[in-house]
C-alpha cells in the first residue's frame, strides 16, 4: 500500500509546501475528503461541488476545472495502487508575503493526497463509541462559517484535545446559544420517540454529504426525519445517537458524558440506516 501526492498535476512519493504558502501560514485553504469503494471515488461530483462552494466562500479561485480533478484523481489512485484509498483534495491560496493580505498570492496550490484507506476499528461499529460534550464552541456562522470546509481547523482540534482529556473517542460541540451542532469531523443524528433528528444547517454545521444521504434514505424508508435547533438537554432521554461522515459512514454512539444511550448497544434505527447506506453505496458502484 502506498501514498502518492499530486501537486498541480505532478505526482510524487513525497512533497513539500513552501513556508510562504498562505495555507501553511494562516490556514487559508479549503479541502475535501473522498472515500473510495472498489478504489473508485464515492460521490466525487458532490465533493467537487462543495469544494467550489467553499472556494466561493473565501473568495478563492480554483485554477482547474472538474474534468482536471477527475483525471488527476484517477491517475494518482492508479499510481498508489491501493485496494481502497483515502483521497484528500486541498486548495491553498498559494505563496505570498508574510501577512494576512491575500493579494500577494498569485497562484493557488492544488494538492491531491492519496493514501491507503482509513479504517476504523470494527469494535466501534459493533459496540459504539463514547462522546463528551466539550466547552469548545462551534465557530459562529458570522465568524468562520462551519459551512465552509476550510483548512483552518484549530477550533475542532481543540475540541478533540478536550474530548481525549475526558477519556472519550470524540467531542460533541454546541454553538453560542447552547444548541447542538456536530462532532469534530462528523455530523450528528439522534433518535427520539422513534423519529430521526439532526441539527439544521442554521445551527452552524457543515452540510455533510453522508448527512444528506442519511436524511434522504430515512425519508424514503418511512422514518420521520426532522432538522431543527435543540439544546443539549434533549439528548437526556434520546434512544439512539450516531455520527455520519465520508470515511466513517455511520458510527453508533452508545455513551455520552459517561451516560449510557438506550440499552448501551447500537439501536435498531442506527442499524437499519447503516444497512441502507451500505446498500446505497453498492448501487453507486
Amino acid at each position: 500500500m502506498k501514498t502518492r501526492i499530486n501537486i498541480n498535476g505532478i505526482i510524487k512519493d513525497d512533497a513539500c509546501v513552501s513556508v510562504f504558502d498562505h495555507g501553511f501560514l494562516f490556514g487559508d485553504s479549503i479541502y475535501e475528503v473522498v472515500n473510495t469503494r472498489k478504489n473508485r471515488p464515492c460521490f466525487l461530483d458532490e465533493h467537487l461541488k462543495r469544494l467550489h462552494c467553499s472556494a466561493l466562500g473565501i473568495d478563492l479561485a480554483i485554477p482547474f476545472d472538474d474534468s482536471w480533478f477527475r483525471e488527476q484523481i484517477n491517475l494518482t489512485l492508479s499510481e498508489a495502487g491501493n485496494s481502497e484509498s483515502y483521497i484528500r483534495i486541498v486548495v491553498t491560496r498559494g505563496i505570498g508575503d508574510i501577512n494576512i493580505d491575500p493579494s500577494s498570492c498569485a497562484s493557488p496550490l492544488v494538492l491531491i493526497y492519496v493514501t491507503p484507506a482509513h479504517i476504523y476499528p470494527s469494535e466501534w461499529y459493533e459496540k459504539g463509541i463514547d462522546l463528551a460534550t466539550v466547552s469548545i464552541q462551534r465557530n459562529s456562522k458570522n465568524a468562520l462559517n462551519p459551512g465552509i470546509k476550510t483548512g483552518n481547523y484549530l477550533n475542532n482540534v481543540l475540541a478533540k484535545i478536550e474530548s481525549r482529556q475526558l477519556g472519550t473517542h470524540d467531542a460533541l460541540m454546541l454553538n453560542s446559544l447552547g444548541h447542538l451542532t456536530e462532532s469534530t469531523t462528523s455530523n450528528l443524528f439522534f433518535v427520539r420517540d422513534g423519529g430521526l433528528m439532526t441539527p439544521s444547517l442554521e445551527c452552524g454545521i457543515l452540510a455533510g454529504i453522508t448527512r444528506d444521504i442519511g436524511i434522504r434514505l430515512g425519508q424514503e424508508n418511512g422514518f420521520r426525519v426532522e432538522e431543527g435547533s435543540w439544546p443539549i438537554e434533549i439528548l437526556e432521554n434520546t434512544e439512539e445517537i450516531f455520527l455520519t461522515g465520508s470515511v466513517k459512514h455511520l458510527m453508533p454512539v452508545t455513551r455520552l458524558d459517561g451516560k449510557v444511550i438506550g440499552d448501551g448497544k447500537p439501536g435498531p434505527i442506527t442499524r437499519s440506516l447503516t444497512c441502507l447506506y451500505e446498500t446505497f453505496l453498492e448501487r453507486c458502484e
